[in-house]
């Protein structure tokens, strides 16, 4: 049987953060109005922490299945430049950034929650999630977040 590394131990070759949106840098909750596009939250210590991290000269990414303008507004003015909204099939846009910045999959950093993050999850060098992801999820996970998704899980990383 394979020992996985410890999570610290894969840190330092981390050059680029990946994220999902829906039940990581928001709540897993959204409030539905008639006519307008779901509210979300986000948590303000995650966004110091990912303004930061870009300063730092970390490639910070976003690939969600939802569409906001809130949300690409809000990541756009942290420094985030590769956003990937309504993406059906996050491999394909996960794959568009690798060839894009000529990745390795050993210095990227994904954190996911759901069933649609898997597939990416089994790739990159460091699969992360929050502490309510989903039990899939947590199996390929090198590090699960005591924090829950919306609730400073992207600082916690």
């Amino acid at each position: 049987m394979e020992t996985k590394k410890n999570f610290k131990e894969l840190l330092p070759q981390i050059t680029t953060l990946m994220f999902d949106v829906d039940g990581v840098l928001s709540s897993n909750l959204v409030s539905l109005l008639p006519g307008e596009e779901p509210i979300r939250t986000a948590n303000i210590k995650d966004g110091y922490a990912m303004q930061l991290a870009a300063k730092k000269g970390y490639h910070l990414v976003i690939i969600t299945g939802g569409k906001s303008g809130a949300v690409e507004e809000r990541y756009s003015r942290l420094g985030i430049q590769d956003i990937y909204m309504r993406s059906s099939i996050k491999m394909r846009d996960f794959e568009e950034v690798v060839t894009k910045y000529q990745l390795t999959m050993d210095e990227i950093m994904y954190m996911g929650d759901d069933i649609p993050d898997l597939e990416i999850m089994r790739k990159v060098g460091v699969p992360c999630c929050p502490a309510d992801a989903a039990p899939e999820i947590k199996e390929v996970s090198v590090y699960i977040s005591d924090r829950e998704g919306g609730q400073g899980c992207a600082r916690d990383i």
